[in-house]
């Protein structure tokens, strides 16, 4: 089974708070991720207004998230 890859926008990530919030092109709601998303990915940082793919994923406490993170050049 693939997974769906979104694309979006970081409306805003602050790391010592260790999560922030993807705006997912074409759609209303923002996706939450938490830092060990970043991690997992093998990011340090993500900046604001920055372009990002992702996959929904579901979290520790089984809440859906995005993870499986990659920027987006240019």
């Amino acid at each position: 089974m693939s997974t769906q890859r979104l694309n979006g926008t970081v409306k805003w990530f602050n790391t010592q708070k260790g999560y922030g919030f993807i705006k997912p092109d074409g759609q209303d709601k923002d996706v939450f991720v938490h830092i060990s998303a970043l991690q997992e990915s093998g990011l340090d940082r993500l900046n604001d207004n920055q372009r990002i793919s992702f996959e929904m994923v579901d979290d520790r406490q089984g809440k859906k998230s995005a993870g499986k993170l990659q920027l987006i050049n240019g």
